[in-house]
């Protein structure tokens, strides 16, 4: 079974609906691929409390919210040598959300991406480029 860390919203109302219907929790253990003690504690929670949504959870809440993400998903993909920093402010200026670049850093690595920062590379003399131009051979041409 692959590991999953949470059910969707639909997936929990098709549990309840099915554990409803009478089908056993480990058979929709199996049609969801998680564990029988995930459908099980789920079944208690909703006779419980009569809901299948989760508890809210303590920690600090997100500054950000899907929508933003997706900005700050976006604005990377398009703009590939943008920086955080250049990021929040493009953020800022749109939405208003005011965030730390760290915030952006962390975003972008939760979609697989990181912050980019175009390096500058060391500026050629005159020598330099002549001496390039030469051992191509671009220079006897």
């Amino acid at each position: 079974m692959p590991p999953r860390r949470k059910l969707s919203d639909l997936d929990r109302g098709r549990a309840i609906g099915w554990l409803q219907d009478g089908v056993a929790a480990r058979q929709v253990s199996q049609r969801l691929a998680v564990a029988p003690s995930v459908i099980i504690r789920l079944k208690q929670r909703f006779h419980a409390t009569g809901r299948v949504q989760e508890r809210q959870r303590s920690g600090r809440p997100r500054v950000t919210t899907q929508r933003e993400d997706r900005f700050i998903q976006r604005q990377a993909m398009q703009q590939r040598m943008a920086t955080a920093n250049s990021i929040r402010q493009r953020l800022h200026a749109t939405t208003n959300t005011v965030v730390s670049g760290q915030t952006i850093r962390n975003r972008l690595h939760n979609f697989g991406l990181r912050a980019r920062r175009p390096v500058r590379g060391t500026t050629l003399t005159a020598n330099h480029i002549t001496e390039q131009l030469a051992e191509t051979g671009a220079l006897n041409m």
